[in-house]
């Protein structure tokens, strides 16, 4: 009896594994993959500023009483007009020497210290933000700034905007499908790409007004992007 060659037993071998290799084609689709993105404008509903006192005197004590009396004046003010205590706090105490400026002989003697307080004031009705600096002016607050407008519910305002983005990507994969040929078919995944964060603006220098203040708080532009992948199946 003859014995089957070695070349034929290897072909046999090749020919089994190819049967039984699976279709990866079919597990893993093609896809085309694009990215949407929409805006949309709102008004701001929140305001924040910094506000503080500063101090001289010549001892650390005199500076120290003068400006927790000074910031005593800022905190009753703020809630005199209508301020709640949870919407303001303490950012940045201070107390330094003050020296006297420096000599030919290198020595810089101590002349006096320098106390400070700052708080930081959340205001939810920006309708009163320039009122309430000039409530802070009249009630001894000489440093004034970072004054900023965020819109507090930045999420829920982009529920349309997102179905705007979902449209944008369509029409992205729609023009990518044309170009090479092929149709699209269901979307195989979808995501946002990052949070939207409301955006923060102004500043406003560090000095007593003579004149009420002028504030504007214009508008915030949220925006979205999300990624979407779409199945592709051939042109018709």
């Amino acid at each position: 009896m003859k014995k089957p060659t070695v070349v034929a037993c290897f072909a046999a071998i090749v020919a089994t594994t190819l049967f039984a290799m699976p279709a990866y084609a079919e597990d893993f689709p093609s896809a085309i993959t694009v990215s949407g993105e929409a805006t949309v404008s709102v008004a701001p509903d929140l305001a924040q500023i910094d506000a503080g006192v500063a101090n001289d005197a010549k001892s650390a004590k005199e500076a120290s009483d003068a400006n927790n009396a000074a910031m005593g004046k800022v905190l009753l003010a703020l809630k005199g007009a209508g301020i709640s205590e949870k919407d303001y706090q303490t950012s940045r105490l201070s107390l330094q020497p003050q020296y006297a400026p420096n000599r030919s002989t290198g020595a810089n003697p101590v002349v006096g210290f320098r106390a400070s307080n700052r708080v930081t004031v959340k205001i939810r009705d920006v309708t009163k933000v320039a009122g309430i600096i000039d409530t802070l002016v009249g009630a001894g607050a000489n440093d004034i700034g970072n004054i900023s407008f965020e819109v507090t519910q930045a999420s829920k305002l982009l529920d349309d905007a997102r179905e705007q983005a979902v449209a944008d990507a369509r029409r992205k994969a729609e023009i990518y499908a044309k170009a090479t040929g092929v149709t699209l078919g269901a979307p195989l995944s979808i995501s946002e790409g990052g949070a939207p964060m409301p955006l923060f603006k102004g500043r406003m220098a560090a000095a007593p007004m003579a004149a009420p203040a002028a504030v504007a708080p214009g508008e915030e532009t949220l925006s979205v992007t999300v990624n979407v992948s779409w199945a592709i199946k051939p042109g018709q």
